[in-house]
């Protein structure tokens, strides 16, 4: 097999966690041939230019500005998102990534902080906060510190995405509280048996269905009718006629006592035909 053939096999076997780091990495790698990725997928702050671009409210998250950005971001994504599946459904780790993505962006959106927005933070944040919302007290294993529980880490990165509102990178760390607080809202709503995702999941399979080509079958449908019932001949019609006046005048002579089963049987037959 050739390198194209491996990456097939792997991605084909990967977990959804996994195949989402190959989108990401592979949307990176085209990002580096030129800038016309960013200029159309990147999340502007402005709000004029992200109503003649609406998609970038999603697509800004599997942007990355340079390697060390795609790669911290991917690495944590591989932890959290193998972990999250261990809890919860492939379904609802799109639904938590996405929408963390969307929660996100409009955050930056709302507070305008200038410049665009690119990076996967803040879907990550939603899988990693609903995550710590489910399982708070889990310890996750940390070379030279031990185990660390899983709302400590969470509530660290939240509190270092606070402190950074005023740096550089405000417009990240805004959508990074942003796919957070959809995180805790996801979690806390599924513990009240509401699964807020199925609306993305709905609206999924609508423009799905709407751009799938129909199957036309090439097997024939037959359609078969129940009871119905073949239509005796004018012989038939006949013969049963006479054997009815027959049984009826022995009815009429010596009363229904007189008629044998036979006769009963077939009186009663008749008599449901009509």
């Amino acid at each position: 097999m050739n390198i194209l053939d491996d990456i097939k096999h792997a991605y084909n076997n990967a977990t959804i966690a996994e195949k989402l780091i190959y989108i990401i990495l592979a949307v990176f790698i085209l990002s580096l041939l030129g800038d016309f990725i960013s200029n159309w997928f990147a999340l502007p702050s402005n709000l004029e230019s992200f109503i003649s671009k609406p998609w970038t409210i999603l697509t800004y998250g599997f942007l990355h500005s340079n390697f060390p950005h795609v790669f911290f971001n991917l690495l944590f994504l591989y932890y959290i998102g193998n972990l999250f599946l261990s809890f919860f459904t492939l379904k609802q780790f799109l639904n938590y990534f996405i929408l963390g993505t969307f929660v996100g962006g409009l955050f930056y959106l709302v507070l305008n902080p200038g410049g665009y927005l690119v990076g996967a933070s803040s879907g990550i944040m939603a899988v990693l906060v609903g995550l710590a919302t489910k399982i708070p007290t889990y310890e996750i294993r940390l070379n030279l510190i031990g185990g660390v529980k899983l709302w400590i880490i969470a509530l660290i990165y939240i509190l270092v995405s606070i402190a950074g509102l005023n740096g550089l990178n405000s417009g990240g760390n805004i959508a990074h509280l942003g796919g957070a607080l959809l995180g805790f809202v996801y979690t806390k709503q599924l513990e009240k048996g509401l699964d807020i995702g199925k609306i993305l999941e709905s609206i999924i399979n609508f423009f799905t269905n709407i751009f799938k080509p129909k199957e036309k079958s090439c097997l024939k449908t037959v359609y078969k009718k129940k009871n119905i019932k073949r239509k005796p001949t004018h012989k038939e019609s006949n013969e049963n006629q006479q054997k009815i006046d027959s049984i009826l005048d022995k009815l009429s002579k010596s009363g229904y006592e007189s008629l044998n089963k036979d006769e009963k049987d077939f009186l009663f037959k008749s008599g449901n035909k009509n």
